[in-house]
Order: structure tokens, then C-alpha cells, then sequence
């Protein structure tokens, strides 16, 4: 039963399941950002411990493998990131940190709309771009967010 559910949990369906998996989170924060249930599946734990599994998962085989720094060539060079990235398990451990770090950021910028009151539909194209571009989408928001807060802050 256990090998079984292992021979599933192959690099290109756990990265299927990632992508559809955090689907319905951006559907929520999208379409009713302040309804509870999208308060209770994206501003909570729920997703971001979905994503850590497999995270942890994926960092297990790594390590299962041996050498746990082979390949890792990050701040050495573009090259180097280009070649560490040929690893599909180290790519896949990337793509499970940007799509947690991004779902962060889009639930950040649902809490925050709905502290300054800033309208759901002026909220939308940020949301569609943080999905999509990351630091684009919520450096959007922040500038249109400058509009209802009534100030510029950098850390708030």
C-alpha cells in the first residue's frame, strides 16, 4: 500500500498536483476575498503546510541520494543557478517555494484591501499578477494601495 502511494508521488505529479493544487486558494482570494471560507483556507496555515510537505518530501529525496549539496551552485553564477536547476528535484523544491511565497503575498494583500477598505475590483489585476509575476503584482498593489491608505509606508 505504501509503495504504491511512493511510485505516485513521482517529481512531475507532485508538481501537477502543486500547480492545481493552489488553484482553488487564488480562486477564493480572487472572486470572495472576504467571505470565511477563504479566510479559513488562505489566511491560514492550511495551504502553506500543503506545500511544506511536499517541500519536505522533495528535500528527503535530496538528501536519500546522497551528497545534498551537489548541484547546489545557487550564488555562484548564472550558470551555476542555470545547472542547479537541471536537477528536477531542486527545480521543483524552487517552484514549491514560489508558489507558497506568492499565495503569501496574495493573501497579505487580501487582509490588507480589506483593513483600508480598498474595493475588490481594484484589488483583482494585483492579485491575477502576484499569481503570475510575484513581487510585480504586490509592488501594483502598493502603489494603488498609496490611494485609500492616505500614505506611503515601506514597512507596514
Amino acid at each position: 500500500m505504501i509503495n504504491n502511494l511512493l511510485s505516485l508521488l513521482t517529481y512531475e505529479n507532485i508538481y501537477l498536483v502543486a500547480n492545481w493544487g493552489v488553484i482553488p486558494f487564488w480562486f477564493l482570494l480572487i472572486f470572495a476575498p472576504y467571505h470565511q471560507l477563504t479566510n479559513f483556507f488562505t489566511q491560514s496555515i492550511i495551504p502553506f503546510l500543503l506545500l511544506a510537505i511536499g517541500y519536505a518530501y522533495l528535500s528527503y529525496l535530496i538528501y536519500a541520494e546522497g551528497n545534498i549539496f551537489d548541484g547546489f551552485e545557487l550564488y555562484y553564477s548564472l550558470d551555476g543557478l542555470y545547472s542547479m536547476f537541471a536537477n528536477e528535484a531542486l527545480l521543483l523544491i524552487f517552484w514549491l517555494h514560489f508558489l507558497a511565497i506568492s499565495l503569501f503575498a496574495g493573501a497579505w494583500i487580501v487582509r490588507d484591501s480589506k483593513k483600508y477598505f480598498i474595493p475588490k475590483i481594484i484589488t483583482i489585476p494585483s492579485l491575477i499578477l502576484t499569481y503570475f509575476t510575484g513581487p510585480i503584482g504586490l509592488v501594483i498593489y502598493w502603489f494603488l494601495r498609496i490611494f485609500f491608505a492616505k500614505k506611503i509606508s515601506f514597512n507596514d
